[in-house]
């Protein structure tokens, strides 16, 4: 991941931190969720000199990356957390 798309996935998470506080997104439908974002997303894209629908496909794509890379991380740090389980229980994960 670049910095500019790092920077841009930061911005967007800043906003929707603020605009979605502690909505449940499995309660709320995602258009509901983007429909809080598109205000941000617009300004990015109206900067990046891009469309909305591009800078929509951008997010998703790298909140994916991040995604997967948070779940790398948690998936190495349990690793290192059987590798000294001294023959105890191993952590599952799945």
């Amino acid at each position: 991941m670049t910095d500019e798309n790092r920077e841009i996935l930061a911005r967007i998470n800043a906003y929707a931190e603020d605009v979605l506080g502690e909505t449940d997104p499995q309660k709320v439908p995602v258009s509901a969720q983007l429909e809080k974002l598109k205000p941000v997303m617009e300004e990015i894209a109206a900067e990046k000199k891009m469309s909305l629908e591009d800078l929509f496909i951008l997010y998703m794509d790298l909140q994916s990356e991040a995604s997967c890379a948070s779940q790398k991380k948690l998936e190495e740090s349990l690793q290192d957390l059987n590798d000294g389980a001294d023959g105890g229980m191993p952590l599952l994960f799945r």
